[in-house]
């Protein structure tokens, strides 16, 4: 006897049992006659007993009929009820989400965004992991992430939400002191501050309009794995450092740090909302995706413009 039961045999034998009838079940059923009664055999033999009796004018279950009846009947009705359900959470949002995001993006702007969703969506709720270390979706069993990146051809999909900025930045102290740099070349003077997470973080790429691209080796007194940690020593005169405009830009605004070199650009980088391949998605993850699309996709500080 193989391991797994015949589950199609005993359902049919179940609605055969039920309607009294092969010819009964199988209109029920949608299946020719012949199936049903090759189905009821193939339990027979698989089983080594007889579970009917059936002859043109009589049926009647046997004993060991009428008690698999009864439980071939339960699994049905179990099996009915799973599916039932499973397809009411891929119809109406219910049920866990769970997204990965960068730790400062996702401390500053998802996360404040996650209670009015929650509160529209009752049944829903969020595990929110934060890092800046790029999650493997699939294997970690993540429904989506936002990832701020120039995105590579992948098996994901992704959504573009909108560009991010980035800037050199310094304090006004530290440019008095050391100077300000005017080209990508002036940095192997400067103490520059490192984001370990960069695609490479060992040389930074410049290019100006007119299309000359310029090649750095940072060094300096810290580098980290966030961003955000970054910037206590930006503001204390440390170093210079290239900065998200999410990250900068109140600092900016209050006069604590500046951009430098700002007709030298870095690769252009976007927040995205991606999610694995496939098929159909849950109404809950269709749901909160279309909701961070749409909070995350506008002006998210003051003189944001949020442009593509």
């Amino acid at each position: 006897m193989s391991k797994l039961p015949d589950l199609e045999a005993l359902a049919i034998f179940a609605k055969v049992a039920e309607t009294q009838s092969f010819s009964g079940a199988a209109d029920h059923l949608a299946l020719s006659k012949a199936t049903v009664s090759k189905a009821v055999t193939r339990l027979e033999q698989r089983l080594g007993t007889t579970l009917l009796h059936r002859t043109s004018r009589r049926f009647a279950l046997t004993d060991a009929g009428r008690t698999l009846a009864a439980r071939a009947a339960q699994m049905v009705a179990e099996a009915e009820g799973a599916e039932g359900e499973a397809m009411d959470m891929a119809l109406r949002p219910r049920g866990l989400v769970r997204l990965a995001a960068p730790m400062s993006f996702g401390m500053a702007y998802v996360a404040p965004a996650l209670p009015e969703f929650l509160g529209a969506h009752p049944d829903v709720s969020v595990d929110l992991h934060l890092s800046d270390e790029v999650i493997d979706l699939v294997g970690g069993g993540f429904d989506c992430a936002i990832r701020i990146a120039a995105l590579d051809d992948s098996s994901l999909t992704a959504r573009r939400l909108r560009p991010v900025q980035r800037h050199l930045v310094a304090s006004p102290g530290y440019l008095a002191q050391r100077g300000r740099p005017m080209h990508p070349e002036d940095l192997a003077r400067h103490s520059c501050l490192t984001y370990a997470y960069l695609p490479t973080a060992q040389t930074w790429r410049f290019v100006n309009a007119a299309g000359e691209v310029a090649i750095v080796r940072p060094h300096g007194p810290l580098r980290a794995n966030n961003a955000d940690a970054l910037t206590a020593a930006l503001c204390a005169g440390l170093g210079v450092a290239p900065q998200p405009d999410f990250i900068y830009w109140r600092d900016v605004a209050e006069g604590r740090l500046e951009t430098v070199m700002t007709d030298w650009a870095l690769p252009p980088i976007s927040v995205h909302l991606v999610a694995p391949g496939g098929g159909p998605r849950p109404a809950r993850v269709t749901a909160f995706m279309d909701y961070l699309t749409r909070k995350l996709a506008g002006p998210l500080w003051p003189g944001d413009a949020a442009k593509s």
